[in-house]
């Protein structure tokens, strides 16, 4: 019963969507701009880098908190951890407070696994952050940080339940950034900003 309202509060939590409230504060609507997305990198171009970062940071925290906290409750290696984790990232991309329509989910995939397998999460947000500002594409800091990410759980912890919950949000975040995978396929996917 802890680990299913453990998940169920990822869930959502994960479904709070920072981007659209900042937006709102500043009087923004987010999904009539720029490209219409709710994460960190339309807030970036609609509010600026600062209100961007910070969408960043709390994107990344819905996913930290829940997953942190279920694996202090019940143990790393309880599988309900992992679906906490996924319950999280679901939340965001999918979220029950705002019709179903969010984000692309890599900001909460790597505070989920920074939580569920630390070395994996830092090598997701390092690769994020280095490829994003290589190439200027978001998507592709992405899509590289997920995928691995992905592989660093899979190395560090073998078969484990979290290794599963971290191929499934890589699937995911390509499912999310199909429309980006088309663009880069075609050389014309825009600079993040």
């Amino acid at each position: 019963m802890a680990g299913a309202s453990l998940a169920l509060a990822a869930y959502l939590l994960g479904s709070v969507s920072f981007g659209l409230l900042l937006a709102k504060r500043r009087g923004v609507d987010l999904r009539a701009v720029g490209s219409g997305n709710i994460g960190a990198t339309n807030v970036r171009r609609a509010l600026g880098a600062e209100a961007g970062r910070a969408v960043m940071v709390l994107d990344a925290l819905k996913g930290l908190v829940p997953t942190l906290a279920a694996r202090v409750a019940l143990g790393p290696g309880d599988p309900w951890v992992a679906v906490a984790g996924v319950c999280a990232v679901l939340g965001h991309c999918y979220p029950l407070w705002h019709g179903g329509r969010g984000g692309k989910g890599a900001a909460t995939t790597g505070g989920v696994l920074l939580a569920a397998c630390p070395p994996a999460g830092v090598v997701m947000l390092a690769t994020y952050l280095a490829l994003k500002k290589l190439t200027g594409r978001a998507s592709v800091g992405s899509l590289a940080g997920a995928a691995l990410g992905a592989l660093v759980t899979a190395l560090a912890l073998g078969e484990a339940p979290r290794t599963w919950m971290a191929l499934a949000l890589f699937a995911l975040i390509v499912v999310r950034h199909r429309a980006n995978l088309g663009r880069l396929v075609r050389g014309e996917e825009p600079r993040s900003g």
